[in-house]
């Protein structure tokens, strides 16, 4: 998640569900000014009224049963990588539709558990245990979560940056670009994994302390609570709640496409106007978007990321799309026919705009103040944390520079601690050096290859991209340990930003254009698989698992979630061409790839498309963001920081031409506060599960709905439009 909006949905990025923002969080922060933990560090970890002090970093004490003779089971990596291809299934349909993708963290490690635990009771005794037979514990459950992550996060790429390409012309068919996708795919997950390892020493044994890695922690606590003697009855609840919630929002999402108007969206303006109100501001809401969508997915969103990122994002979709936009309508911006009638008019358009810089429709106004807002935001927030960031960047590289020093006759750098001393493993459980040294240097090696023979870019540009992204890796890392928050928006915009003045004047329109957004999601992608890469490292120590195993489970899951995002994606760029065309799209809005588009073009095309006022408004809502985030950390007392508005979400908003979900979002986020405030325990133990079964349950039924496409199948023709504008069907 871009920094400022803490583990909420985003565009190009992850949900993860911990902690609420608008409560007091539920794990601690560090502190860098005091240089200590901040907030509540202990927690009840069992039935014996136990607790465990997060802030020591520690190994959670080991739960009671068998040895677990084999952490890395065939069990484990089917079990983790089907989940996660379910996940990575729900973030392809999710993150076109809205620009919103979740993680598999979580779901893996509570789903995984019943999967599991089930088959260990009838699996037949003679299996062997190395493919999954006898006990189930917890060290296998951190692989079945390690690989659910893997494989669920490779579905980022192709909402974004892989459809920005073809909507820029740089990239042909994908049914014919199978193959390009799945080693461009592979290439940058891999160079992230082998990256991320030499770090363990510093990020998991250093800094466990300073960093607490809120959503892998509470992943790890999860896992140790399932196993406790009791954890079977809590987990079978969990499930319950899970399977329902999915199975629900499925059939929702599916059976919604035969009568849209009536079990999906809620046109109430529309309604009103029928029935007579026939005045022209409900006309003009109607027009704007401003309706109720049953959406179980956000909804669920919702219930995870709490009252200040939700409402933000609502403040910001009231802000473009019922203030800004009507206002600048008719004035610097120009709307077209909707086929209502006179009294309506569609804002949407993004494409067939003969003169977008003096003509431009509202939609293409408001993208630049939120694509600026977003990264100016996500900028200031990297500043204000320089100084910690720069710090860990030089002692990491000390870290990993003293990890292979003596091996090549060379002194070591810094202060000399043996980490290993602290390490809960074996040697043996450890990743040898020559994994990930001949890892890594095979990684870097095939994506020279792969960028030079498949995509036309040079050995240069391509290592730039590559040193970016280890870059970015630290950063992503510091400040997701200590604030649960991966700065993906910037890293990847930075990179398009850089890529854009090396490339401008140097190469062709087209060249410099594929440049930008392949070597902008290399960086950011990295990044991104290393940041999961520690999370899930952080998982693995707090319960003594082999860091060699869990490396093993991502490199597999990444293959596997490598093809499966790859077909899903084709699958839909099939079913709705207008994804990868850049033509109007009612079913996928994709502003996630109208960012990156909008970025691409600003830093390449020799004359900046922008509109002089959206221009104007972009820079003055920019400045007033820098202004708010330096207070924030400056003169803002720690207690009151929930209520500064959260800049990243108003900048999404204005990308984001659906202002239904913010609507959504918040109707999901209060329901949680009080029910929270109500019921803790209650929501404590249901909450994620329903939350997450609604997300991925809406993600599936979006892919079959797909598939139906493909098959040529049209609820259109069998179908209702009861409810619709214009009587005519809006599914």
């Amino acid at each position: 998640m871009s920094e400022g909006v803490p583990r909420t949905p985003h565009i190009d990025e992850t949900i993860h569900a911990l902690p609420h923002h608008d409560e007091k969080p539920s794990l601690p922060s560090f502190d860098e000014d005091k240089k200590s933990v901040q907030g509540e560090t202990s927690v009840k970890v069992d039935d014996a009224e136990e607790f465990y002090d997060i802030a020591s970093g520690k190994p959670l004490a080991p739960i009671e049963g068998p040895a677990e003779p084999h952490q890395l089971t065939a069990r484990a990596l089917v079990i983790g990588c089907g989940l996660g291809c379910l996940v990575a299934a729900s973030n392809v349909y999710l993150g076109l539709k809205t620009g919103f993708t979740f993680g598999a963290s979580l779901f893996g490690a509570i789903f995984g558990f019943a999967i599991a635990k089930a088959l260990a009771k009838v699996t037949p005794h003679f299996i062997p245990t190395w493919l999954g037979g006898g006990y189930f514990g917890p060290k296998e459950n951190v692989t079945i979560q390690t690989a659910a992550t893997a494989a669920g996060s490779m579905s980022g790429l192709y909402v974004a940056a892989v459809p920005a390409m073809y909507q820029l012309g740089v990239m042909g068919d994908p049914s014919k670009d199978f193959g390009k996708l799945i080693t461009f795919c592979l290439v940058q997950a891999y160079f992230g994994v082998f990256f991320a390892i030499p770090l363990r020493k510093y990020y998991i044994l250093k800094q466990k302390v300073y960093l607490i890695f809120p959503t892998p922690t509470a992943t790890a606590l999860t896992i140790h609570s399932l196993h406790q003697p009791h954890g079977e009855e809590a987990a079978q609840r969990k499930v319950k709640w899970l399977g329902w919630s999915f199975i629900g929002a499925l059939l929702l999402r599916v059976l919604s496409s035969g009568a849209p108007g009536i079990l999906w969206d809620w046109h109430i303006f529309w309604w009103l106007w029928t029935w007579g109100w026939n005045h022209k501001g409900i006309a003009q809401a109607e027009s704007w978007g401003w309706l109720i969508e049953l959406t179980p997915a956000f909804f669920g969103n919702g219930l995870l990321v709490g009252l200040n990122p939700s409402y933000s994002f609502f403040g910001g979709s009231v802000l473009a799309w019922a203030i800004i936009g009507p206002l600048i309508n008719g004035q610097v911006a120009f709307s077209s026919p909707s086929g209502l009638g006179p009294a309506f008019a569609n804002f949407q358009s993004m494409s067939k705009l003969d003169d977008p810089v003096n003509r431009p429709s509202p939609r293409y106004w408001l993208l630049w103040p939120g694509v600026l807002l977003m990264l100016v935001a996500s900028f200031v927030e990297i500043f204000m944390n320089g100084k910690m960031i720069l710090s860990a960047l030089r002692n990491a590289g000390a870290s990993m520079w003293n990890a292979v020093a003596p091996r090549l006759g060379k002194r070591t750098v810094g202060p000399q601690v043996n980490y290993e001393d602290e390490d809960p493993t074996t040697p043996e459980e450890r990743v040898p050096l020559w994994a990930w040294i001949g890892g890594l240097l095979a990684a870097i090696i095939l994506t020279c290859v792969v960028m030079g023979v498949a995509f036309d870019v040079g050995v240069g540009l391509t290592i730039l991209a590559l040193v970016m992204g280890f870059i970015f890796a630290f950063i992503g890392i510091e400040s997701s340990g200590r604030t649960d928050v991966n700065p993906l928006t910037a890293c990847a915009k930075a990179s398009q930003l850089v890529f854009g003045g090396v490339t401008k004047n140097n190469y062709s329109t087209d060249h410099a254009l594929r440049v930008n957004l392949l070597a902008g999601s290399i960086a950011s992608s990295a990044a991104s698989h290393s940041v999961d890469m520690i999370g899930d490292l952080r998982t693995g120590h707090l319960l003594g698992v082999s860091p060699y195993s869990q490396f093993i489970a991502q490199c597999v899951a990444s293959i596997v979630g490598c093809f499966i995002s790859t077909g899903l994606a084709i699958v839909f760029f099939t079913a709705y061409p207008c994804i990868i065309t850049g033509d109007e799209c009612k079913q996928f809005s994709a502003p996630s790839v109208a960012a990156w588009v909008a970025v691409a073009k600003a830093v390449v095309l020799p004359h900046l498309p922008v509109p002089p006022s959206s221009g104007y408004t972009a820079i003055g809502l920019s400045v007033a963001a820098a202004i708010t985030i330096v207070a924030k950390h400056t003169i803002v007392p720690e207690r009151y920081r929930g209520w500064v508005p959260n800049w990243n979400a108003i900048g999404l908003a204005f990308v984001v031409p659906q202002p239904y979900y913010s609507v959504a979002m918040i109707i999901g986020s209060t329901m949680a506060y009080f029910w929270k405030r109500r019921n803790p325990s209650s929501f404590d133990a249901i909450a994620f599960s329903l939350a997450a079964g609604m997300i991925a349950g809406e993600g599936i039924g979006g892919v079959i709905n797909a598939a139906v496409t493909i098959g040529g199948g049209k609820w259109e023709d069998v179908g209702s439009a009861v409810g619709c504008p214009g009587n005519k069907y809006c599914g």
